[in-house]
């Protein structure tokens, strides 16, 4: 039998020299960044990762037409991803190369917005809802309407991320419009502008939110769904309702940018972040809903997921987002901006 005496050295050379780091442009806090999460990845793989972060799709986008050869996976909401796969900026998936993705689920492996023209450019990796999440010290009765943000009895300790987009939503839906099909623009500015004066803070991020609630500054503010079950997780006294005029369905995919070089490493660390294993370790901590039925699966009954998507009737009330064009986009940015402005 051959001596492993000189050999052990080599494999370790030979991984070493084909380990890559790839590089993640991600929200901070978001998953992909976890500790145990990364090292697992490395373990499997000998590659290393890298992060990088941005604050909103627009800083996202910014940032790989001002580096196109910089990232090698993206988070891009599927509202964004035929705007990124039209400037070129990420490339088609080769599933081939994903071994989870046979057990995604096909509702959102062949949704429309992550396969603009028919082809795969966003792995579906997470869904949820923004809605409100209210501070359960000071609910005795829970809310059951987007009301209670313009309730004066919580002046000052009502909060909404600061986004254009997502402000102009919640006041459609507020009025009674759809959040993908606005006709009345000026009763969204007028529910907007009786807003503000509620408003103690805009947040922009899951730890701002977390120590603001925790200093008992919030008593109600809009979240996202896989964020609130993270709070909870931190023993926080937080609960998370969908109003009876709806909340704001997002779908999450990865991308592999077109000027990745290393597409075969980020092609294994995106089925790292789908595989179950990742995802039922990860739901404990506070977590979306995962895109892999297996996954989902896999979770205890009283994970908040499980209860989340074995609701129907809540799931029915949801107004996922469609891709909204740049100029609409710009107009609500606009109207935001310049209602704070006068605030």
């Amino acid at each position: 039998m051959r001596s492993l005496v000189g050999v052990l050295p080599l494999l370790l050379i030979s991984q070493a020299v084909s380990a890559e780091e790839i590089r993640v442009l991600n929200w901070r806090d978001y998953g992909t960044d976890l500790d145990w999460a990364v090292a697992a990845y490395t373990a499997r793989t000998g590659n290393t990762v890298v992060h990088e972060y941005f604050t909103s799709e627009e800083e996202m986008l910014a940032k790989l037409r001002n580096s196109p050869d910089a990232y090698d996976v993206v988070l891009v909401n599927s509202a964004y991803t035929a705007e990124a796969k039209e400037e070129g900026l990420i490339a088609r998936i080769d599933t081939t190369k994903i071994p989870n993705f046979g057990d995604i689920d096909p509702s959102l492996a062949n949704n429309g917005d992550l396969n603009p023209g028919g082809e795969l450019y966003g792995v579906p990796w997470t869904w949820g809802l923004t809605s409100i999440a209210v501070n359960t010290d000071d609910f005795t009765e829970l809310p059951s309407s987007l009301s209670v943000l313009w309730d004066p009895q919580w002046t000052g300790r009502v909060s909404i991320r600061d986004d254009g987009l997502e402000a102009v939503q919640f006041a459609a839906m507020a009025t009674g419009q759809s959040i993908n099909h606005i006709t009345d623009l000026a009763s969204v500015e007028a529910k907007l502008e009786q807003l503000l004066p509620q408003i103690g803070m805009f947040w922009t991020s899951e730890t701002e939110w977390n120590r603001a609630m925790s200093a008992g500054e919030l008593a109600v503010a809009t979240y996202w769904s896989g964020s609130v079950a993270h709070a909870q997780a931190l023993g926080l006294p937080v609960t998370f309702i969908v109003p009876e005029e709806g909340a704001i369905g997002w779908l999450d995919g990865l991308s592999i940018p077109a000027g990745s070089r290393h597409k075969d490493a980020a092609a294994a660390f995106i089925d790292w972040m789908i595989d179950p294993e990742f995802y039922v370790k990860w739901d404990a901590e506070g977590a979306p809903v995962s895109s892999n039925a297996k996954a989902l699966a896999a979770l205890p009954e009283t994970s908040f997921n499980r209860i989340l998507v074995d609701h129907p009737a809540t799931i029915a009330r949801v107004q996922f987002v469609k891709p909204v064009s740049e100029t609409v986009h710009a107009a609500y940015e606009k109207l935001w901006s310049d209602l704070k402005a006068s605030r």
